[in-house]
């Protein structure tokens, strides 16, 4: 065998070369060089938004039939599906849900939301790449819309967000509707937006089956809040008996023009919202006692129908008490270092969250609530995107909005970004919430009081001094400026036509879907209605904060008062209700001509 004088000398090159690739890989984050990370094959089959998919669900139907009966309970069931033609057996499934749930559960619907595991019952099966998979089916939301083009304007800025595409689910061969096909926010979220040594997801919530709003839950048991007395004089024969306080029975809906007696206290702590006009609560609808003491601590939010109260906190604890809405933990405020402090944190972890790691996290959070060196505990343009998308669409229900739920928290090496989820009651769908903040707006026209929400005081129903992965951006001249600079950028998706070719694309691809879908939540009219109105809804909000952007339109709600409300676009003639909302019962899931609501129940597929 040959060998060239200069066979050393290039053997030596390529090691050294070799290492030298090595070295650079390795320290490629070190270094500022973006490692490489090929995109799973889902992402452009099952999330590739120019078809709608298709699922047909092949379940034993006495399985499948057990699981709706109990769909509460939320448990699993295995069932082979078959994606766009090609076939994954040995499935689990399970309805999801909180509110939702336990309102589709107490209605005639068995439309429920779901959850697909590829790999529940087998270690690392997946659909091309995907292990969760989260079937939307788009309740409260006549449009069918606002989560897809909350999602589809989430990736198109930046934004750490999930994929999404429409999908027409079928269950042993029958129709059983149009849904929206979600990424579930897991491992190969993860491994898909941030690498294979992702860091840690947390999805901050200290909502109840039943979101603490009356649904499914028993109250009996709760402890009556710290603090709280009952009035002298209070008669419990006196309520209805659906309603009590704490330590009663179920509470629902309190009568109409109930008055606080004059001597109630609000006791202190961490507090949620009334909940006015949240489904399974009806409202308060009464009056507020001149000497009612709001507690001291953190806010939360009224939500409904309470009068003249502003920005004000709620009651405590979460549930039971007309409780949602946040504590400290959902808040993302620092309460002390011990990690029990953060259960609404840590028991959501989308991982298995070691000790090292709430360590870390604790330690993050006290360094946002501090506001100190916000760049070393924040990604900060990521979270910038994040909320520039996010207070466009104006959802109150989430981390802006007195129920301070439905987003998650993404933390790596200390650093904490936002990712969005659950878009279904924004543009205005919490029914009154962020509705008449403006006190020079009236209540009749809530389309233009939201089409014109300010956006530097963009929270709706809670207090921004209580939000610290928000404040932050609007307490630092530099950081605010970049909001706005990105603001300005994000406002290009629509004077450059790119919104409008999203919006109306999807449509053609779903009508004749949403036209056959045989447990919809609307009728076909509805939908056609409701989606006009989304669509016309993100053109004038878009106008609306190009004026503010330029200055003739006030950003802020003190501004909006002041001028009172000089310069806003007109959008009185949009119905907000009519797109859907949180008020929408669950009943009115329909077959196909008007006929009585389809489910299983009725015996049509057995």
């Amino acid at each position: 065998m040959s060998k060239s004088k200069h066979t050393n000398e290039i053997c030596a090159t390529v090691i050294a070369i070799t290492l030298l690739l090595t070295c650079l890989f390795m320290a490629g984050g070190t270094l500022g060089i973006a490692a490489f990370n090929p995109e799973p094959a889902y992402a452009s089959t099952l999330f590739d938004t120019s078809y709608v998919h298709s699922l047909d669900i092949i379940a034993d139907e006495t399985d499948w039939q057990t699981m709706l009966d109990n769909a509460i309970s939320e448990e699993y069931i295995a069932v082979s599906v078959v994606i766009d033609g090609e076939a994954v057996k040995n499935v689990g499934i399970r309805p999801k849900g909180n509110t939702s749930l336990s309102s589709i559960v107490d209605s005639d619907s068995d439309r429920f939301s779901f959850k697909l595991e590829f790999d529940h019952y087998q270690y690392g099966e997946n659909y091309k790449g995907l292990d969760k998979l989260v079937l939307n089916n788009i309740a409260q939301d006549n449009t069918y819309m606002k989560d897809y083009v909350t999602y589809q304007m989430m990736n198109d800025f930046g934004v750490y967000a999930p994929l999404s595409s429409f999908i027409y689910i079928t269950v042993n061969g029958e129709d059983w509707g149009l849904y929206l096909a979600v990424e579930g926010v897991e491992e190969s979220f993860a491994s898909r937006e941030f690498g294979s040594n992702y860091g840690e997801i947390y999805k901050p919530d200290s909502m109840d089956i039943g979101g603490g709003m009356g649904g499914n839950e028993d109250f009996s048991e709760r402890e009556t809040p710290e603090g709280f007395t009952r009035p002298e004089g209070f008669d419990e024969s006196q309520m209805p008996d659906n309603v009590t306080v704490p330590n009663g029975e179920n509470q629902r809906q309190m009568p109409e023009n109930f008055t606080m007696p004059e001597n109630f206290t609000m006791p202190e702590g961490e507090q949620g919202g009334f909940g006015g006009g949240m489904p399974g609560m009806g409202s308060f609808g009464g009056n507020m006692p001149e000497n009612f003491a709001m507690p001291e601590g953190e806010q939360g939010g009224f939500g409904g129908n309470m009068p003249d109260m502003g920005e004000q906190g709620g009651m405590p604890g979460m549930g039971g008490f007309g409780g949602m809405g946040s504590n400290s933990a959902t808040t993302l405020n620092y309460v002390d270092d011990d990690p029990d402090s953060y259960s609404a944190i840590f028991d959501n972890a989308a991982f298995s969250a070691d000790t090292a790691d709430k360590n870390r996290l604790i330690e993050s959070l006290k360094a946002l609530s501090d506001g100190v060196d916000i760049e070393s505990v924040v990604d900060v343009e990521e979270v910038l995107r994040y909320f520039v998308v996010h207070n466009f669409v104006l959802n109150a229900d989430s981390y802006t909005g007195s129920i301070i739920h439905n987003y998650y928290l993404y933390e790596e090496d200390g650093k904490l970004a936002m990712i969005p989820w659950d878009y279904n009651l924004a543009f205005g769908g919490m029914g009154n919430m962020g509705r008449g903040m403006n006190s020079n707006s009236t209540g009749t026209d809530s389309a233009t009081t939201l089409i014109n929400y300010p956006i530097d005081t963009p929270t709706l129903g809670t207090d921004m001094s209580n939000l610290p992965m928000l404040k932050w951006i609007f307490e630092n001249e530099e950081y605010t400026a970049r909001y706005h600079e990105l603001m300005t950028e994000f406002m290009m998706y629509f004077s450059s036509g790119e919104f409008a070719a999203m919006y109306d694309n999807a449509i053609s691809l779903i009508t004749t879907y949403v036209e056959k879908d045989p447990t919809a939540f609307c009728t076909y009219d509805e939908f056609t209605a409701a989606n006009t109105s989304l669509r016309e809804f993100c053109v004038l909000r878009a106008e609306s904060i190009s004026l503010q952007l330029f200055g003739a339109i006030a950003a802020t709600k003190d501004g909006q008062t002041e001028t009172e409300n000089a310069g806003f676009v007109d959008a009185s003639h949009i119905d907000i209700d009519s797109m859907g909302s949180q008020n929408m019962g669950f009943s009115g899931a329909r077959q196909r001509g008007g006929e009585p609501p389809r489910a299983f129940r009725d015996g049509s597929l057995s």
